[in-house]
């Protein structure tokens, strides 16, 4: 009579089950939000990197942010539909915290390259989601060997970018994607050789 209820009485909850990858989405709807509430006036400001002065604080917090702020809806979704497939499996395997370092070091890079190399607004997660593509390709190293899944992800992913850049004229950052892309391997193989 006592004991666990049957498992047919028990409740289901709504478990926060992947904080980073949660709160790194919910940030970038606030700032999709906020850009288009204010007709991308906050974008530009806050989370779209590009160059300018040197003297500018704001300019050192975009090399980061950038990557909250979305074009619109569309974009967001798009982003945010494999960051949240693939967050938090990556969360699980690697920690909350490498996750955050993930996320910094693609921002990071990609906004310095982009400032150095081009100076073109650029916003949007997509650096970060080509680097949870490649990085979730990466499950498991062994010594002396490259998983086949990570060679077809990053010809079908980043080929396709490279195919994209050269042929392709849209507002679509291919840079973007390939530099998340390459950070997103380079992480994934020093993670796995860390743990041996």
């Amino acid at each position: 009579m006592y004991g666990d209820p049957p498992a047919t009485s028990r409740r289901l909850r709504v478990s926060f089950n992947a904080p980073v990858t949660l709160t790194f989405a919910a940030l970038c709807v606030c700032a999709t939000v906020l850009g288009v509430a204010t007709n991308g006036a906050a974008t530009h400001l806050l989370f779209m990197t590009y160059r300018s002065s040197l003297l500018d604080p704001l300019m050192y917090v975009r090399l980061f942010t950038h990557v909250l702020g979305h074009a619109g809806w569309e974009h967001l979704i798009g982003n945010m539909s494999y960051i949240l497939l693939l967050g938090p499996l990556l969360e699980e395997k690697y920690g909350s915290r490498t996750m955050v370092e993930v996320i910094l070091v693609t921002a990071g890079v990609t906004g310095i390259l982009n400032n150095v190399l081009f100076g073109t607004g650029l916003c949007g997660a997509s650096g970060v989601c080509f680097a949870f593509i490649l990085l979730s390709s990466i499950t498991s190293l062994r010594e002396g060997e490259i998983p086949l899944t990570f060679v077809l992800v990053a010809v079908l992913f980043l080929g396709q970018q490279v195919i994209d850049g050269i042929f392709v004229q849209d507002n679509v950052s291919q840079f973007g994607h390939i530099v998340g892309g390459v950070v997103g391997a380079s992480l994934g193989f020093a993670l796995n050789g860390r743990g041996k």
